[in-house]
């Protein structure tokens, strides 16, 4: 069992799993359930893992915060020197909260308004991954009302295909992120002759959740010969941003190391000036969290028998929203026969599964862990159902820091009101 764990602090022993030097029973004793539990040195080991595979490479790798915007863990990558991609002016609010430093900061998304990039501008950013002509020119006025040159890469389609969820593909022509390939060269003219505009690089990312380098690397043959003619015009880059997206285990897949992904972009640049820049989210977070919850009810049925827990598909969308699959396992499995359950939550919807077919030697009243809960768990729960959202508790050695409370119903209902 311990070898089969994708969290790679997560250890059983006799008392059950436990986290680090911590056992997740005694955490839902002092915390309740559900709660999202994450493990530092973890998060620690997989940042490492990139800088070792850079080496001595001019590079920055910036988390993408979107994966899980917790400030406890911006705060540890901060600490260790990362920079930080955002989609949004409130993650870069949250950036800051955490300690992380504006000037590694790359500004993505496709719908920044005046006032994110205002507040952009003020805090220092490092650049702005630009996807639009009409971006351009606003980024272009808005800076110039403030006196100051926006620091600029266009995010740019390669149209490789990622061999990905469709839903996580974002580097192909149909995609509404970046610029075509094709227009990406008249746009960095453009570029060239606005006033409040700096042209700093040039970005692509391909999708999410990527298993093989070839695609990536592909990409990098397209992007690499667009900087070279664009050098030819006179127009020289800062950095090269390769965008993120390299995948992890959540069931038996096999994904790279960050070296064996890293190895032939690397290749491809060697001996270049431009710094390159790399943008991972789900690789350093996903395997670094579990989601644990505790077993309301088991129902057995004619058809399929259900282990109803305490978490639901607000908590963790990523089952209902792509059919993803998350390892479920019992924080201290019962010496029975093992019973194949759907794993489901109270919310009052049929898509409110955790997981399908799942076998357990459990009870009522036992903990699950639900794994490789770290990346789009906490940042995409809601409160559908008025259901307050989960705390969230990092595991230091034997300390567990509080990073996030329990939301109560006075958090949901404050700012509404009724009508008199």
């Amino acid at each position: 069992m311990t070898t089969a764990l994708p969290v790679p602090t997560l250890k059983a022993g006799p008392a059950g799993l436990t986290l680090e030097g911590v056992a997740l029973a005694d955490i839902a004793e002092r915390f309740g359930t559900p709660t999202y539990v994450y493990s530092r040195a973890a998060l620690t080991q997989a940042y490492e893992a990139y800088q070792r595979a850079l080496g001595l490479r001019k590079s920055l790798v910036c988390y993408a915060v979107k994966a899980n915007s917790s400030l406890g863990i911006l705060s540890v990558f901060a600490k260790l020197g990362a920079g930080f991609d955002i989609v949004s002016r409130g993650e870069l609010a949250r950036v800051l909260a955490a300690g992380g430093d504006a000037g590694k900061v790359i500004f993505s998304g496709v719908g920044k308004s005046a006032d994110e990039m205002r507040y952009a501008l003020e805090s220092g950013i490092g650049c702005f991954n630009v996807e639009s002509a009409a971006e351009l020119d606003r980024l272009n006025e808005v800076a110039g009302s403030m006196g100051k040159r926006a620091p600029i890469a266009f995010r740019v389609n390669p149209d490789v295909n990622p061999n990905t969820h469709p839903y996580i593909s974002t580097g192909l022509r149909s995609n509404k992120f970046g610029v075509a390939f094709t227009e990406a060269l008249d746009l960095y003219r453009k570029a060239a002759t606005l006033p409040n505009i700096e042209i700093s690089g040039i970005d692509c990312h391909i999708g999410s959740q990527l298993l093989d380098p070839a695609p990536m690397a592909e990409a990098a043959d397209k992007i690499l010969g667009l900087v070279d003619q664009l050098a030819r015009e006179g127009i020289t880059l800062d950095h090269i941003d390769l965008g993120g997206g390299l995948g992890i285990r959540y069931r038996d897949e096999e994904p790279p190391t960050p070296t064996e992904y890293l190895k032939p972009l690397l290749e491809r640049f060697a001996g270049r000036d431009e710094a390159l820049c790399f943008e991972p989210g789900r690789s350093l977070v996903g395997n670094a969290g579990l989601l644990l919850t505790r077993i309301e009810y088991l129902k057995p049925g004619v058809e399929k028998s259900f282990a109803i827990i305490d978490a639901a598909m607000n908590d963790l969308a990523r089952p209902a929203l792509y059919d993803a699959y998350h390892e479920i396992v019992a924080v201290a499995p019962r010496a029975v026969p093992a019973t194949r359950y759907e794993v489901v939550g109270p919310i009052c919807e049929s898509g409110d599964f955790l997981g399908h077919d799942r076998d357990l030697s459990v009870e009522t009243g036992d903990l699950l862990a639900i794994l490789s809960a770290g990346a789009y768990g906490m940042t995409m729960s809601s409160n559908y159902n008025t259901r307050p959202r989960a705390a969230e508790v990092l595991v230091d050695g034997d300390t567990v820091h509080v990073i996030r409370d329990r939301e109560t119903l006075e958090h949901l209902l404050k700012g509404e009101r009724p009508l008199p």
